[in-house]
């Protein structure tokens, strides 16, 4: 059987659902991360889980060389529409390497993370971003603030978009939170579903110890403030590539 990331990320509803998405945000955060990190032009960055990659071209568009990853081959076929010397996308499981030593930067935003039953397999993708990394390279994860989105969980939800019915309910079972995405489309019914880690700084912590990473800064929001577990609405790690 597929994995719930492998049937919801290659629907159609799913780019429907979150169409809305901010793309000024995304340009605001990733300037704000190349002024932080000072990261030159013609770095060549991987952008992970990069979905139809928006991150990607705003990246190439500043000047960087990106390639953009992801499983679903509905998005990177998307994405290719935008492709040109210097920003490329592929097909591939963010588990396993993509390229050993060739990435200055690794990013993984929006919460790309957390999706998978078996915890090895998170462990996996931090390992596979240290191998795409070239000595002392960094690693970039943009995740939701654990404790927030606890503390706010939105139970039950409905979206209309498209005259398409998104009916959504939220809970939280084995530290995550799953949603079920109940969709009503021209007398039709479908059924999705989202599982993502509750990790929290504690978390990432134990598993960055383990994949060979060391926490360089620590944000809580697109404007690169300190992060606060009580009030911030993201938890941003930078992490670098250490000798094993």
């Amino acid at each position: 059987m597929k994995k719930w990331f492998e049937n919801w990320f290659d629907s159609k509803y799913y780019h429907i659902l979150y169409k809305s998405r901010n793309h000024r945000e995304a340009a605001f955060f990733l300037d704000n991360l190349i002024q932080k990190f000072e990261i030159p032009l013609s770095s060549s960055i991987l952008d992970l889980a990069c979905g139809k990659g928006r991150h990607a071209v705003h990246l190439f568009d500043q000047g960087m060389e990106v390639t953009g990853i992801d499983l679903s081959k509905n998005s990177i076929a998307l994405a290719k529409t935008h492709e040109a010397e210097g920003l490329n996308f592929d097909v591939h499981d963010m588990r396993l390497p993509y390229k050993e030593n060739h990435f200055d930067y690794v990013l993984n935003l929006f919460t790309s993370f957390g999706y998978f039953e078996d915890s090895n397999d998170n462990l996996r993708v931090l390992k596979s971003a240290r191998t795409n990394l070239k000595p002392n390279g960094i690693l970039i994860i943009d995740y939701f603030n654990s404790h927030l989105v606890l503390k706010n969980l939105i139970h039950n939800e409905k979206k209309i978009i498209d005259e398409i019915e998104f009916s959504i309910t939220r809970k939280v079972e084995d530290n995550k939170v799953v949603k079920q995405i109940d969709i009503e489309h021209n007398n039709s019914n479908s059924q999705f579903e989202e599982r993502v880690s509750l990790f929290d700084l504690k978390s990432f912590e134990f598993l960055f110890e383990q994949s060979g990473f060391s926490i360089v800064d620590i944000f809580g929001d697109y404007q690169l403030n300190r992060f606060s577990e009580k009030e911030s609405p993201r938890l941003i790690l930078a992490v670098q590539k250490v000798k094993l």
